[in-house]
């Protein structure tokens, strides 16, 4: 193949690189307002009134809105069960953390913003909060959402039984029981969230937002704002990360379209960097408690987890993350008999949301922590024990997803032999260690959520007779590079030089509609076969025509192939692409060759199509008078189908290695009764470039026929491995089990001088 497999660099890299790359806090219009939040500085209180008089008698003040202001139409992602959908654009009657937007305000400038906000009265009637799961779920505590019928603080739960897990522990000759306390992180992605609304003279909007998902944006957008949804633009520009965190309409989007109407002028709102850290969306803190039973041998016969998620003060993608881990809970590892109980609580700090990985680094690192303790406790080795009991193609979650294909096994003996594992976990070099770990994901969420009445991904070619191929799609690139995986996908499908491949994307005036956006490393697999469907309506035109013009019959195959259309068994017969698209608009009588295509994965689970899989060897010294950590190599096997982009693989795993290291020794956004004590990236701890260790890369390629060409994700999945790995490395080096992360050097010590006193 001429483009699949080829290590295309990133074709958006010149932009970034020189600066050219336009991001939403890039965009400036005449007449330009700025809009600032004002947000809650207590945790829990009624809104007893709001004085605004000073803020709007400020000069270079337009506008300043409250909740009153506001519909009052609660909104959320999870479109399919609106009792989920609980956040406001602007509190009115209740803030429940510190940094709950209660007033916008749009002036002049940025500073004229600021000194608004302060000039702005809120009367607040404190509440009593809860700031951890233990104490929301408490008897007598306090009701964050006192407005609906929930009796408690737990929003909702999600469940998961098969098999026969009481008979799987009664004859279990090994069981071990474990908790887990996983924390809070950030994305830290290098983009604050950014968005300028503009309003035109008849009413309609058009935002441009960094988002990952503009067509759920407009819907719910429009939903909000009590109008038609083909009313509301949305344009992705330029977006500087995501990692989930970008996914869900924001209140200062809601704000920006509010006040561009009301003031007649556009209106442009950037976050800081503190508001980022301190109020914006994060991991889920989830405290695990899980049971694991196996024979004699190893093999896994039950597990049962249970999983309290810490959701904050509202759903956000709560109900997704707590759906989503009991789904991985039970990946990898075949498990006979299985029961999953999550419980999304509510409390009284900022939401958490979705991000990377999406509910697997939590439960992997339970699940391969788990399989480490028992191999050591049973005498096994912890690759032999993994090779048990591997997933591979064909294994089910029972009326949740069938895995498709699976190199799990080849992940393990690959990196098994590339680090010589065996005879260095059989040395016990002080401070020295090798750790283990794997990891599994979905290629494409299909689980609709959103509730969206159009196919799940949708994608238009347009040929021309100049041999270009113009591409539309609402698929959205936020920095991991689908826009090159996409136009390698389209160029290896027509014949055609990648160069000849023009992009319109993520803009819902332009590209087709049905596109659920950019999670769940569905972005290749939906997109690519969307747009494979549309390319073939072009080819089968094109072919049609080249077969008449030369008198070939059927059994003549015809190829598409370095800019042309021409017969195998004969290439002289035949004619350039841009030819080819000439002669079907000559016998159409005019107008242009389209082909439109469309992705749902109809009958294939729950959950997703295909699962990639991953094995990942961690080697790491420990200093044990500092307890600092220093990672040293890290090498990784992958299974994500055909590797369309290899080049594209490796930045996705470094970056992957770069976020779960920081998952591992380091991020944590500690807070103190609802108050985030670190909200800045001085000291939010993020690795720097000369913390990342030396990489080692391998792909297994295992064709998928889901895939497009075969190919499965190599996004998400691989920021779940390190995590364990990492503490697995450290138990061999130290004889430290981490059942928490992150692994601080404070923990190490202490548990040195505990291990020395005993």
């Amino acid at each position: 193949m001429r483009w699949i497999g080829q290590p295309v660099p990133r074709l958006d890299a010149p932009a970034k690189v020189t600066g050219r790359a336009i991001y939403a806090g890039d965009v400036t219009l005449p007449g330009m307002l700025h809009g600032r939040l004002l947000r809650s500085p207590v945790a829990h209180a009624r809104i007893a009134g709001i004085d605004t008089s000073r803020a709007a008698a400020l000069p270079g003040v337009k506008a300043v809105i409250t909740g009153r202001d506001t519909p009052g139409i609660r909104y959320g992602n999870w479109r399919l069960m609106p009792q989920t959908q609980d956040e406001l654009a602007l509190q009115i009657d209740k803030v429940r953390f510190i940094g709950d937007e209660v007033a916008a305000v749009a002036a002049i400038d940025a500073d004229t913003a600021a000194e608004a906000l302060e000039l702005i009265r809120v009367d607040y009637e404190p509440l009593p909060a809860v700031f951890d799961v233990e104490s929301a779920l408490a008897e007598g505590a306090p009701l964050i959402h006192d407005e609906g019928s929930l009796t408690s603080n737990v929003s909702l739960d999600r469940k998961i039984d098969y098999g026969d897990l009481e008979a799987a522990f009664a004859r279990a000759a090994y069981v071990r029981e474990d908790r887990f306390e996983l924390p809070s992180v950030s994305h830290a992605y290098l983009e604050p969230c950014a968005c300028v609304a503009e309003a035109d003279l008849e009413g309609r909007l058009t935002l441009t937002t960094s988002t990952q998902t503009p067509y759920m944006v407009q819907c719910l957008l429009a939903s909000a704002l009590g109008m038609r949804e083909n009313d509301v633009r949305v344009v992705k520009p330029t977006v500087g990360g995501g990692f989930g965190g970008k996914m869900e309409l924001r209140s200062w989007e809601v704000c920006a379209a509010i006040l561009a109407r009301r003031t007649g002028r556009p209106v442009k709102f950037v976050l800081s960097r503190e508001e980022e850290l301190a109020f914006g969306r994060r991991r889920h803190a989830m405290t695990i408690r899980s049971r694991l039973a196996m024979d004699r041998g190893g093999t896994i016969l039950g597990k049962d987890l249970e999983v309290w998620l810490d959701g904050g003060a509202y759903n956000s993608m709560g109900p997704t993350a707590t759906f989503l881990c009991g789904n991985f809970g039970a990946m990898l590892y075949r498990h006979p008999a299985y029961r999953y109980r999550g419980y999304h609580v509510y409390t009284n700090k900022a939401p958490a949301g979705a991000m990377r990985g999406f509910g697997a680094p939590q439960a992997l690192f339970v699940t391969e922590s788990q399989m480490s303790m028992a191999a050591e406790e049973l005498g096994l080795d912890p690759i032999e024990l993994r090779l048990k009991n591997a997933m591979v193609a064909g294994d089910e979650i029972p009326g949740v997803a069938k895995i498709s294909t699976s190199g799990l096994a080849e992940c393990l003996r690959k990196v098994a032999e590339a680090t010589s594992f065996e005879r260095k976990r059989a040395t016990t070099a002080a401070g020295r260690g090798i750790g283990i770990a794997c990891s599994s994901f979905i290629t494409g969420g299909v689980f609709n959520w959103f509730d969206t009445p159009h196919e799940f991904s949708a994608a238009e070619v347009r040929a021309h007779d100049d041999g270009t191929v113009h591409l539309l799609t609402m698929a959205s690139d936020i920095g991991q590079g689908s826009d090159t995986v996409l136009r390698q996908i389209l160029a290896e499908e027509l014949g055609v030089s990648i160069d000849r491949i023009r992009l319109t994307a993520a803009d819902t005036a332009l590209c087709p509609k049905a596109d659920l956006g950019t999670w769940g490393s569905r972005v290749t697999l939906m997109a690519g076969n969307a747009i494979l469907a549309a390319a073939r309506q072009v080819k089968d035109e094109l072919a049609g025509v080249v077969s008449a013009r030369f008198d070939l019959n059927v059994i003549h195959e015809i190829v598409f192939a370095d800019d042309r259309v021409f017969a195998r068994a004969r290439p002289e017969r035949g004619v350039s692409f841009g030819e080819a698209v000439a002669m079907a608009m000559r016998a159409r009588r005019g107008g242009a060759v389209i082909g439109r295509g469309a992705y749902t994965p109809r009958g294939k689970g729950l959950v997703t199509p295909t699962f990639s899989f991953a094995a990942q060897v961690v080697e790491l010294e420990v200093d044990r008078e500092t307890g600092v950590v220093r990672v040293e190599k890290i090498t990784t096997a992958h299974d994500s189908g055909t590797v369309i982009n290899p080049l594209g693989v490796e930045g996705q795993l470094h970056g992957s290695i770069h976020m779960a290291l920081g998952y591992a020794l380091c991020e944590e956004l500690v807070s103190r009764e609802g108050r985030t004590l670190n909200p800045t990236l001085l000291d939010y701890k993020i690795a720097a470039a000369e913390d990342m260790p030396a990489g080692e890369s391998h792909t297994v390629e295992i064709h998928d026929p889901e895939g497009p060409f075969g190919a499965k994700e190599a996004g998400e999945g691989l920021v779940s491995p390190t995590a364990p790995a990492v503490a697995d490395a450290i138990h061999h080096a130290t004889g430290f089990r981490s059942c928490s992360l992150p692994i601080t050097p404070e923990k190490i010590l202490f548990a040195l001088e505990k291990k020395g006193e005993e």
